[in-house]
């Protein structure tokens, strides 16, 4: 399972960096997939060149990824959906820097080193929460550096594409089957979702308001003074009340006993 999940977050990462360019602004240099003339330096443990850079392979960048990014951030380790936010803020910003953004995020001791203690507050924390608070932090880094001016629009548009996907990774985990209880012979098996879960949740309809906000935003609609967070309130408090009223009427009607979701 972990090694689906770096999978996942490759591709993501793999399709915001692109292919090869050496933009003069660019500290790093000559890139390739992400990966820098300097990085790929290190992580062979020889002088490389440009030519060098040209010519890496996905496989090799993953395995560059895997190592020095995905594994120094804990990656396998921190909950769904903030692993990937962290993990893209390291390959953008270095390990050290998105760690110590996540630990000031949780509250804990700011050493740059996800260990124990900055696992255990991460795990405790509302996962949605945090990361839209590791975004705004990682923007507010960002902005301060002086090569805002010149990549401030391309990393925003990263950003806020990186959180949407970690967003819709957190909150995965609501999506539930029901699995019916053993059925006699001649009976039909009935297989449920457990939608009144999903629809409630404040992440899920969070996920949905931001989508059509970045759409909106794409189409030129100015949704800068949208309150995102008290709309996504408002529309699961909503649903859950019709979900409620729903459930109670259909389990009425019920006369089949279905099992309920394991809690």
């Amino acid at each position: 399972m972990a090694a689906e999940t770096f999978d996942r977050a490759l591709t993501l990462v793999l399709e915001l960096e692109g292919g090869f360019v050496d933009h003069p602004s660019d500290p790093g240099g000559a890139t390739n997939l992400g990966i820098t003339l300097a990085t790929l330096a290190k992580a062979r443990g020889r002088p490389v060149t440009v030519a060098d850079v040209k010519a890496l392979t996905r496989a090799e960048a993953g395995t560059i990824y895997r190592r020095s990014y995905w594994d120094a951030v804990r990656g396998d380790e921190l909950p769904p959906g903030l692993d990937l936010a962290t993990f893209d803020f390291s390959v953008n910003s270095g390990p050290s820097r998105a760690a110590r953004s996540l630990q000031g995020v949780l509250g804990v001791a700011q050493d740059g080193r996800i260990g124990p203690k900055t696992l255990a507050a991460a795990h405790a924390a509302d996962p949605a929460e945090t990361v839209r608070a590791l975004t705004r932090e990682r923007l507010r880094f960002l902005r301060g550096l002086s090569t805002w001016p010149v990549f401030g629009g391309g990393w925003t548009s990263r950003t806020t594409r990186m959180e949407t996907a970690a967003l819709m990774a957190a909150a995965a985990p609501y999506a539930r089957i029901a699995e019916p209880k053993p059925s006699q012979p001649g009976e039909e098996k009935v297989t449920m979702i457990d939608s009144k879960g999903l629809l409630a949740s404040r992440t899920v309809w969070a996920n949905l308001v931001g989508l059509g906000s970045l759409a909106l935003g794409t189409l030129g609609v100015q949704t800068g003074t949208l309150d995102q967070s008290g709309l996504a309130e408002a529309l699961a408090q909503i649903v859950a009340g019709i979900s409620f009223i729903a459930s109670t009427y259909f389990r009425l009607q019920a006369t089949k006993q279905i099992t309920p979701p394991a809690r």
